[in-house]
């Protein structure tokens, strides 16, 4: 199989199930943001530890779904090569949230980006996160996945900074405050 196909070649692109868009759709910037992210998160992830690294890629397997949503026709839900988003992903993202939150000390002032590589890695994906959340919080109300992907990235946005600052506690590295 070839990786080229020459069938972008006039700034268009297909969504799943065939029916093809300008590559500037607003769509196809949300998904393809969220493509960054996930490469984002697999930068993160070689400068994790162990279990943050199996977290990590268990959210690179739910980006991948979720930009696999995007990508679907408007409401198209009878296409069966998308997988099913299920809301207790963002369940899951609270609970970790929570109970990372309960061994870290207690926020207090701004914290810049930074500390710990692994941290600074995270920090950068969160805020790949947010432009992604922003992206589909602009998608018509039409667009398959919109609520979830909303909700989604907001949870995760919110997962990132607490295992940024999870990183750093883990490593013994202070959390860079902000001193403005």
């Amino acid at each position: 199989m070839k990786i080229y196909t020459k069938t972008g070649d006039d700034g268009s692109t297909g969504l799943i199930g065939g029916s093809r868009v300008s590559k500037s759709d607003p769509r196809i910037e949300c998904y393809g943001t969220v493509d960054e992210l996930n490469a984002s998160i697999g930068l993160a992830a070689v400068a994790a530890d162990a279990p943050l690294r199996t977290r990590l890629e268990r959210v690179q397997a739910e980006l991948f779904s979720l930009g696999s949503n995007l990508a679907l026709p408007n409401d198209d839900r009878a296409i069966p090569m998308a997988p099913v988003l299920d809301p207790r992903l963002v369940e899951q993202l609270e609970t970790e949230i929570d109970t990372a939150t309960a061994e870290l000390a207690p926020l207090r002032n701004f914290i810049l980006p930074g500390g710990s590589e692994a941290a600074a890695r995270l920090h950068l994906s969160r805020t790949i996160c947010r432009r992604a959340e922003r992206l589909a919080v602009d998608l018509p109300d039409t667009a398959t996945a919109r609520h979830l992907a909303v909700l989604y990235l907001n949870r995760l946005s919110d997962w990132l900074f607490v295992e940024a600052r999870y990183a750093n506690h883990r490593l013994g590295v202070a959390d860079v405050i902000w001193s403005g």
